[in-house]
């Protein structure tokens, strides 16, 4: 089932084009926020969980795919991008750093419509088997909330950007993340946070997790490449 009101999010520079789209969606129901760009939508995200976001390839500044790459990090939400070229690269890429879907401009309003239903009811589902608490090495970890237990029920306190760093980890076992992506987990980062800032906060985590990087039981290290989260989830 699509979400009652589902929230979409159209990040498009074009203000005739996005001003169009917004209206057309809100007319069948969604609340839709518009975006002219990165920064605008970086500060709706960071406040609202949207359900679908349709984001232009070519804006100004960060462009699409870099926000698709940056979201994709940081959660499933379903994304379409739009581009007015017609070359496949610009497709595969997309898709490769974890769209879900791409369309051409100009494009026909209803087959875009049908789109995003069949992409809302897709995320619903996902959503509907997303585990809220996954267990790990002894601990337990609600990755919709910042609480991570011992194996003793006491409390183990994250920062923000740990929190968002081990659920980035715990959400993609077994896959080897390189610093890029795992600083883009890291919704407020301070000028001057290079990727030598992940090899910390991994520190970090290591360090309040008991994990011994000689012999770990959670976060591997994949030499020239980034770190992979090792430890079996139940």
């Amino acid at each position: 089932m699509i979400p009652t009101a589902a929230h979409i999010v159209v990040i498009e520079d074009e203000p005739v084009t996005r001003m169009a789209l917004a209206g057309y969606l809100g007319s069948f129901g969604y609340r839709v926020t518009e975006c002219a760009g990165a920064e605008a939508a970086e500060l709706v995200l960071a406040q609202e969980n949207p359900d679908l976001l349709i984001v232009d390839i070519n804006l100004a500044g960060k462009d699409g795919l870099e926000i698709t790459r940056e979201q994709r990090a940081r959660s499933e939400v379903g994304i379409i991008l739009l581009s007015g070229r017609t070359d496949d690269v610009d497709r595969i890429v997309g898709l490769e750093l974890g769209a879900d879907d791409y369309v051409c401009k100009p494009f026909n309003r209803r087959e875009l419509l049908a789109r995003v239903k069949n992409l809302l009811r897709r995320t619903a589902a996902m959503r509907q088997f997303t585990r809220r608490v996954v267990h790990f090495a002894g601990y337990s970890f609600d990755t919709s909330a910042r609480h991570l237990t011992d194996t003793a029920g006491q409390t183990i306190h994250l920062t923000r950007g740990e929190y968002e760093m081990l659920r980035a980890f715990v959400l993609n076992p077994g896959v080897v993340m390189d610093r890029d992506r795992l600083l883009a987990t890291i919704t407020h980062r301070q000028n001057g946070t290079n990727t030598r800032t992940v090899d910390v906060m991994v520190k970090r985590l290591r360090g309040k997790l008991g994990d011994d990087p000689k012999v770990p039981r959670i976060f591997g290290t994949s030499h020239g490449e980034g770190y992979v989260f090792t430890a079996p989830l139940s």
